[in-house]
């Protein structure tokens, strides 16, 4: 099976938006159904220890210090290009922040108001001790591969049959979906948006379940077993078979939906050319009323070539006719 015609990651429509656009967004941390789910992450001591040191010396240095104009500064004299990138990292707003409470700070303690310095520092290294515990947790991303584990599916979830099939009817839910009729509004819309995802997830539910109890009947071995045991288990097989001819018939209809959206595709692109007709008959007849006027201009700039004819063989007859009258009575020299 070729990259072209591999499935993509098929997603319980029932996944909250946020978290969908996570897994989308994130395709490395996504972990098959067929395998265990990611654990929770659990830091060792090492771990701890270090973010224990870590995090007090970081919200200390921008919250308290004036370290935020140190990085600035720092940076803007190596690289002016990664400068905004680095700086604007926790936000605008951690950003304006750590560029001003160092100076309310030192105005406090100019007019005497020490408490109210201590405060609003303790404030600040609360506020980035905060975001600095958020920042070295589990991402997100990491947190919906393992809470949704099991309501998205993979390329590795299905055989080649299974794949084969997800591939054709992701690829007829694309095409009514980007279809002209679709963008337009003459399909139903918005029960399209809702119900093909359903039913792309249905028909992979039902596809990774073909290849689980394929690979199962695989690992029976069925040529090892003897004719009394296959014959036990030939119902099983019909139930497959039953199945995947269901979920095949599930597919074609897609595929004859798709085939319809492109047939409304052709039929509204076809009335659009119908509604520009009278204005483009009447650039035509435009362009044949120009053409009409060339041709009679054409012809008097034939007959203006002709009278410029005419008058180069009158000139060129006269000129003739001077140069032959000039040699009369001369006398030429005999050898």
């Amino acid at each position: 099976m070729t990259d072209d015609s591999r499935p993509r990651p098929v997603f319980d429509p029932d996944i909250p938006g946020g978290d969908r656009a996570l897994l989308a967004a994130a395709p490395e941390r996504l972990v098959p159904a067929t395998l265990p789910a990611p654990p929770p992450p659990r830091p060792g001591l090492a771990t701890i220890i270090g973010r224990a040191i870590w995090i007090p010396l970081f919200a200390f240095f921008y919250g308290v210090l004036p370290g935020g104009w140190i990085r600035v500064f720092f940076l803007a004299s190596l690289d002016e290009d990664d400068l905004m990138d680095s700086v604007f990292r926790w936000g605008r707003g951690a950003v304006l922040a750590m560029m001003i409470t160092p100076f309310f700070q030192i105005l406090l303690i100019l007019l005497g108001l020490g408490e109210a310095a201590a405060l609003l520092a303790a404030a600040s290294f609360t506020g980035w001790a905060a975001g600095a515990v958020r920042h070295v947790r589990e991402p997100a991303a990491a947190r919906a591969a393992r809470e949704h584990h099991g309501r998205y599916l993979l390329p590795g979830d299905f055989d080649r049959p299974a794949a084969r099939l997800l591939w054709r009817a992701q690829q007829a839910a694309d095409a009514v979906l980007a279809s002209e009729a679709h963008a337009a509004g003459l399909l139903d819309d918005a029960r399209n948006e809702v119900a093909l995802p359903e039913q792309e997830w249905a028909i992979a539910r039902a596809l990774a379940e073909h290849t689980r109890l394929r690979r199962e009947r695989a690992a029976q071995r069925p040529e090892r077993l003897s004719p009394r045991v296959r014959a036990l288990l030939e119902p099983q097989r019909r139930a497959l078979d039953l199945s995947v001819r269901s979920v095949t018939e599930r597919v074609e209809a897609l595929e004859t939906y798709a085939r319809h959206a492109r047939e409304a595709d052709d039929a509204y692109h076809e009335w659009q050319v119908m509604r520009c007709l009278p204005e483009q008959n009447a650039r035509y007849r435009d362009l044949l009323a120009a053409t009409v006027r060339d041709d009679l201009a054409r012809e008097e700039i034939e007959r203006l070539a002709a009278d410029a004819r005419r008058a180069r063989s009158v000139l060129q007859g006269t000129s003739g006719l001077q140069d032959t009258s000039g040699f009369q009575g001369t006398r030429f020299p005999r050898d």
